[in-house]
């Protein structure tokens, strides 16, 4: 929801970089580039905390549910952040 999505972008601002925060940065393999979605990124990491770039945007995926202000899962991940170090 837009309530956990706010809380979790504040956590992140004052953060000099995601990597800084405990985030290591890893590339979705580009096997099928137009055929791997958000949803299917999901699918693929039931469990952890991540953040999924897109060519022009950024979607919070937590526990294998994505939250956004939209519906973006059918968008296609290009790179993502993920949580490292038991960051809640």
């Amino acid at each position: 929801n837009s309530e956990q999505i706010e809380r979790i972008l504040k956590e992140l601002i004052g953060a000099w970089s995601l990597k800084k925060a405990g985030y290591e940065r890893r590339v979705v393999p580009s096997t099928c580039t137009h055929c791997y979605t958000i949803r299917d990124f999901c699918e693929d990491h039931p469990e952890g905390r991540f953040i999924v770039a897109t060519g022009s945007h950024v979607v919070a995926v937590i526990e294998g549910n994505y939250l956004d202000t939209w519906d973006s899962g059918d968008e296609i991940p290009v790179y993502y952040w993920e949580a490292k170090n038991g960051i809640q």
